[in-house]
């Protein structure tokens, strides 16, 4: 009789490539894993930020690379090339990969950031599953952001998952009972509970009228989270000074809109009554006082999906 099993049968091992040299170093044993996979929603950009900065200004290196060809799907999510007058350069491929890198105080931590793959969901969970047991990984955050009915002039809202009450407790006060479409992410974090791993999920919530641009303040919400949960002193100060700058370009132009300026009105006074002697509290209930049900908080998500490009 064969024993059920979730996913492909094909060798997850077989997804990526490791640098052995460097992959059996006892210091990589025990750190935290950060996760972050484009391609979803990404509202505002946030996950494409914080992974851009991280890798841009921090120390590591590259410890495995999974195989892009086996995971994306190239017809959906076309790759940037430039044409430059007579001939192609700069073919930006698909990378998907783990990384060890520093904080700015030189503790060591991992990174698993690139595209989300569009197929074998399945087989790569296991792959990263099998990834984080080799390492023994002491926790797992990961991180995504989507479009929300909240107002740029309040604090970034977030609502977080997993199974580390000290991570979520005071932090996302209400607990939504919603169907949304899910990312890779949702599956590893299931798959990484089923093994008995710790995670803690940062879903930011930002303004839906920002979603489809770059919002650096709710990056450098994200990569706050991330950093007090995992005790690294994580990179903001150029995502702070580019929030500055599209803070200064929004105010820009809600002056020169007044339907702009009553709908952040609105939002700022719903977000305010709501907030009213609570502490912390999620966004993600309506004018009643209710929790979306799986085809509004769904509907939303899809709308904000429906309007991007592909590839994006």
């Amino acid at each position: 009789m064969l024993e059920r099993i979730s996913g492909s049968l094909l060798d997850p091992k077989a997804l990526y490539v490791r640098d052995d040299a460097l992959f059996g170093s006892e210091e990589l044993r025990g750190l935290n894993l950060v996760m972050g996979f484009t391609g979803f929603a990404d509202a505002g950009h946030v996950v494409s930020q914080i992974t851009a900065e991280l890798l841009d200004t921090l120390d590591g290196d590259m410890i495995a690379e999974f195989d892009a060809d086996q995971l994306i799907d190239y017809r959906t999510r076309r790759p940037q090339v430039s044409f430059v007058e007579d001939h192609v350069q700069d073919y930006q491929a698909p990378t998907l990969a783990l990384y060890r890198l520093n904080d700015g105080l030189g503790n060591p931590f991992l990174l698993l950031a690139g595209f989300e793959p569009d197929l074998q969901w399945e087989r790569f969970a296991r792959a990263v599953v099998g990834l984080v047991e080799d390492l023994d990984v002491n926790l797992v955050t990961w991180i995504h952001s989507i479009p929300m009915p909240v107002p740029h002039t309040r604090p970034v809202g977030v609502t977080v998952h997993g199974n580390r009450p000290d991570l979520i407790e005071g932090i996302s006060a209400w607990k939504p009972t919603v169907e949304v479409p899910s990312a890779v992410g949702h599956v590893l974090e299931l798959r990484l509970l089923a093994a008995g791993r710790n995670v803690a999920g940062y879903v930011i919530h930002v303004p839906h009228y920002l979603a489809e641009a770059e919002y650096p303040t709710a990056a450098v919400a994200g990569l706050e989270y991330l950093g007090a949960a995992t005790s690294l002193m994580l990179p903001t100060d150029r995502l702070r000074e580019a929030g500055r700058e599209v803070g200064r370009q929004i105010a820009e132009q809600i002056a020169a809109s007044e339907e702009v300026q009553q709908v952040v009105s609105r939002l700022e006074s719903r977000y305010d009554e709501k907030a009213e002697g609570t502490v912390r509290r999620s966004l993600l209930a309506d004018e009643n006082d209710q929790l979306p049900n799986a085809d509004d908080l769904g509907a939303a998500v899809e709308a904000y999906l429906a309007r991007k490009e592909p590839g994006e």
